[in-house]
């Protein structure tokens, strides 16, 4: 496409708005696969969550822009869903930071009759949060705008799991905004009847409250608990009254085994911060039901259609390995209750510990016959990515969680503005793991996003942010020597980017590359057996080995620093050794990693700014 290596699809995305009513896409540069192996409900546009089926929703209409305000002072646009199913209804509308494509959806829900009025269920009562729809995240004090009416107690034999609310108060208004907009808008958030719970707000375009029959609220049984995700615009100081902003939601608790269920819909406050409690719920997939997630053959497809190519430093000296090329060659097991030989791991690492937790009774290490050096350096011909795929949403997305193992994790580098100092054997150690994520929607089978893992944390990049190799395959950028991931190729400094003080982690297009669309092995995916007792994946042997895969060099890191620093001026050593001060230790130690299984995301959702 258009005569390149790799394009970034950004560069080519349409920004122009579109005439109503729009439809918004993933944001991939070409569509996704029309079909899919046949399986259970995967990509088939609806999940059963229980009591009642949901669909993705991503036509919309216009009701308000704001043209200023926001991420990069792009204001942001408020939708009203539209052309849904028959039966079906929105839960809340959509908003969406200007600053990037409309790319968005939310789900609509009707009730399922195969659940509808069934016998008696105990409730699942969550905490009231009882006094309003506009909270002071700050302070924990609300403006009394509504309650919210669910009252603890028995399910009957005739709740239906949805209801109109009785009312809308309204929140806020653009009239009391001076800034730039294409006229008014009033936000409303919806009452509901005893037992239930709203969902999203909604926004009109004049001062008559909406019908009741525009959204639908959820019985309270039938939630989980939300908090607000990402910003997408405050009013800033051009509001005449009382502070306002507009939040993405998700789940409070997300992770393999939890219900909660991301509706799409914003949230708004007087004031807030990520993380805190928001005044609407999440729908819950209430036995968790996981007829949507793929079968095995459908996340071969998967990986087919969207599977990665990892690029790395045309200078990287520490390549990856397959597990069993690093065990092939002469990686060794060491006990530390011993003064016996270490024992040569066998190729799949069936003579591994199994299981239990990491007591630091083993370790791995390189081997002791004089080929370390060589076997640092890894082959690239053997490399292969590992993936567990996994549930998140409630079953409503699937993870692709792939690992990336590597013999060696090189040397750290500092940056000062223009300087650059070598930190010496800080940050060196003996086998590294490192991931990325894809998200996929089980609603469509579309790429929704992937997270960046870099080191302690990382980033989520929607697809209209990456670059392409070709078709909907992204390029993922491997970091030189210490191997974190980015979207983009550059100096991305951990530290202090303002100042231009931190670690580099330099990525740059090369042809060094591994395609993961063919050099890959599913190592895990634990729904496919918890579901309908399908065959799932074999975990290997080694998956289940939770000590460290290198050893541990204990130092004096910051004496460490200090010889190395000791002879720059003090302008820069004082800054630089308090960025580095702040850094994680597994960025600067000195010991080898646990496996995959070991890291919180197995079973939990990533570690994002949340």
């Amino acid at each position: 496409m258009f005569g390149l290596d790799k394009f970034y699809w950004e560069k080519y995305f349409m920004f122009t708005k579109q005439h109503q009513p729009a439809c918004h896409t993933a944001g991939l540069p070409y569509p996704p696969p029309s079909s899919w192996p046949s399986g259970t409900g995967f990509a088939t546009g609806t999940i059963s969550l229980g009591e009642v089926d949901a669909v993705q929703i991503s036509t919309f209409e216009d009701i308000w822009s704001s043209f200023e305000g926001g991420n990069n002072d792009k204001g942001v646009t408020i939708y009203k869903p539209v052309d849904l199913p028959s039966g079906y209804s929105v839960l809340g509308y959509y908003g969406q930071d200007n600053s990037i494509p409309e790319t968005g959806w939310v789900l609509a829900v009707k009730e399922n009759q195969s659940h509808a009025v069934g016998g008696i269920m105990d409730f699942k009562f969550l905490e009231d949060f009882s006094s309003s729809s506009i909270v002071d995240c700050s302070t924990g004090k609300a403006t009394a705008v509504g309650e919210f009416r669910g009252v603890p107690g028995e399910r009957t034999s005739t709740s239906h799991a949805l209801a109109s609310p009785v009312d809308y108060v309204m929140v806020w208004s653009s009239q009391a905004w001076n800034g730039k907009q294409n006229g008014h808008c009033w936000f409303w958030f919806p009452v509901a009847p005893e037992g239930y719970k709203a969902v999203g707000f909604l926004a009109t375009n004049t001062e008559e409250k909406p019908g009741l029959d525009s959204v639908v609220c959820v019985r309270m049984d039938l939630t989980e608990d939300c908090i607000a995700a990402e910003k997408m615009w405050d009013a800033g100081g051009f509001s005449k009254v009382s502070p306002f902003s507009i939040w993405g939601t998700k789940p409070r608790v997300r992770g393999v085994t939890q219900k909660g269920v991301d509706a799409g819909c914003f949230s708004c406050f007087i004031s807030c911060n990520a993380g805190c409690q928001v005044p609407v719920a999440c729908v819950s997939n209430t036995n968790l039901h996981l007829s949507a997630m793929p079968t095995l053959e459908q996340v071969q497809s998967v990986q087919a259609s969207y599977g990665p190519t990892l690029v790395f430093h045309p200078d990287e000296v520490y390549l990856p390995s397959s597990v069993s090329w690093f065990f092939q060659h002469g990686a060794l097991l060491y006990a530390a209750d011993s003064t016996a030989t270490p024992v040569h791991v066998s190729s799949d690492g069936s003579n591994l510990p199994q299981g239990g937790d990491n007591d630091f009774a083993f370790w791995l290490d390189l081997p002791s016959d004089g080929s370390a050096d060589e076997v640092k350096k890894g082959n690239l011909e053997s490399a292969e990515v590992y993936i567990h795929v996994k549930p998140v949403y409630g079953g409503t997305f699937t993870d692709l969680a792939t690992w990336i193992f590597y013999p060696f994790n090189g040397p750290s580098c500092a940056k000062f503005k223009v300087l650059n100092i070598p930190l010496g054997r800080v940050g060196e150690h003996v086998g590294d793991w490192e991931h990325y994520t894809l998200r996929v929607s089980n609603f469509t089978g579309e790429l929704r996003s992937i997270y960046f893992s870099q080191h302690s944390a990382g980033t989520w990049h929607q697809p209209f942010e990456l670059e392409y190799k070709s078709r909907n395959r992204p390029l993922i950028y491997v970091a030189k020597s210490g191997h974190p991931v980015y979207a983009h190729e550059g100096v991305n400094l951990q530290g202090d980017e303002k100042r231009g003080i931190g670690l580099r982690n330099d990525t740059m297009y090369s042809n060094i590359l591994l395609d993961t669309r063919e050099k890959y092995q599913i190592i895990a995916a634990e729904y496919m057996l918890a579901r309908y007792n399908e065959e799932m994946p074999k975990e290997p042997p080694w998956l289940q080995y939770m000590r460290e895969w290198g050893p541990k060099f204990d130092y004096d890191k910051t004496a460490m620093l200090n010889n190395i620093l000791k002879y720059l001026p003090q302008q820069i050593r004082v800054p630089l050794q308090d960025i580095i001060s702040k850094l994680p230790d597994e960025v600067l130690g000195q010991e080898g990693p646990t496996g995959p299984k070991q890291k919180n995301n197995w079973f939990g959702d990533e570690r994002d700014h949340l």
